[in-house]
């Protein structure tokens, strides 16, 4: 109040010490801010990711697909290798993933021969890779 005061005694010559009184009642009181009812606002700092991560599998068992599963479900990018694993095990494999990625909403692609990348619905891919002599060859599951 001590600078509108200022003001009004530099601007005007008429004393309104009388008024200040009254000017001050009828001001609204200062109220506290409203509290919320719950804590919609508020997120927790354990599920903000500060960086994301990619893992790099080469199963050489069927019993891995299961940890790889499992990176997806923790929002995980996973490259897998099934270079180093016989045909119908690797099938078994890219199947399994394949129903894992669809239960999680994601997405796997092809990036090579036998490589495959099953990213979760948090990770975007764009581009594509074209495998070698892919236009020579007819088409076939992989």
């Amino acid at each position: 109040m001590g600078l509108m005061k200022k003001f009004r005694d530099y601007f005007l010559e008429e004393d309104y010490e009388d008024y200040e009184e009254e000017y001050e009642a009828l001001q609204p009181e200062e109220e506290a801010p409203p509290k919320t009812a719950g804590k919609a606002n508020v997120v927790s700092l354990q599920s903000v990711q500060k960086s994301a991560k990619v893992v790099l599998a080469e199963p050489r068992v069927y019993a891995e697909a299961q940890e790889i599963a499992d990176h997806l479900k923790s929002r995980r990018a996973v490259i897998v290798n099934l270079q180093r694993i016989q045909h119908e095990q690797a099938k078994r494999i890219v199947d399994f993933l394949s129903g894992t990625v669809y239960a999680i909403g994601g997405d796997i692609q092809q990036v090579g021969t036998k490589i495959f990348l099953c990213t979760p619905e948090n990770v975007d891919v764009s581009g594509s890779i074209s495998l070698d002599g892919e236009d020579d060859r007819p088409m076939k599951r992989w």
